[in-house]
């Protein structure tokens, strides 16, 4: 390929990462709005889901538009196919954020004391996941990569606890089910972001190595290096 096509591809994997750290961002205010019962905040992370939006839109421009000006092989395809698919990640988080945020809006929040600990812990892991995914994307790191695939199950028990917990306690207080319901919503909606992060991680062990590890067991995904803390 040409060296006017491979500043194209820098240029899209630069603003590719652009958009994960303000989806980052975005997901940051909006468990910063849950815990600091910040409404300003909320409508905040709200607002700027459309600049989320907008980057997801000229991303996947630029990389429909080089595959059909360069139909690129190789490398370089997986590559552009990698993009395409964190773009669609990333702007799903930023959805998931905004459902976060707007949760954040109705909670009560004396009742939401009474959760904080476990949300807090649950969105502590999420985010770094997170950070560790978009990591690994950065670098083309395939072990990092792994190692949050790993701990995807980590979340995932995280989660389950949760519910357990909660589901007794609208049954010994029915007058705060709508209370409940909206800091499940808040847990699911971490869930789905970790899942998410999840299948960025196992887009990058495509984009390093061409292997394609969705629906492989995680044990059978084992990184050559032990799995970096946060």
């Amino acid at each position: 390929m040409t060296a006017h096509f491979v500043h194209l591809l820098d240029e899209l994997r630069r603003k590719s990462l652009r958009m994960a750290s303000l989806v980052e961002d975005v997901l940051q205010e909006a468990c910063e709005a849950v815990f600091d019962h910040d409404d300003a905040l909320a409508r905040r992370v709200v607002a700027r889901d459309e600049d989320v939006d907008n980057e997801e839109v000229e991303v996947e421009t630029e990389v429909i538009r080089l595959l059909a000006l360069y139909q690129p092989v190789g490398s370089d395809l997986r590559l552009l196919c990698t993009v395409l698919k964190v773009n669609n990640d990333l702007e799903r988080i930023a959805d998931c954020a905004v459902n976060i945020a707007e949760r954040a809006s109705h909670l009560d929040h004396e009742f939401a004391k009474t959760q904080e600990s476990d949300i807090r812990g649950l969105a502590t892991a999420v985010r770094q996941i997170l950070r560790q995914a978009i990591q690994a994307y950065a670098t083309e790191d395939e072990d990092q990569a792994k190692s949050v695939l790993v701990k995807d199950d980590a979340v995932d028990a995280l989660y389950g606890q949760f519910v357990r917990a909660v589901i007794p306690q609208t049954v010994e207080a029915p007058e705060s089910v709508a209370q409940f319901l909206d800091v499940l919503s808040v847990a699911k909606n971490l869930e789905r972001i970790a899942d998410h992060a999840t299948n960025i991680a196992e887009d990058v062990v495509f984009l390093a190595s061409g292997k394609i590890v969705r629906h492989v067991a995680t044990e059978d995904i084992v990184p050559t290096r032990p799995p970096a803390d946060a």
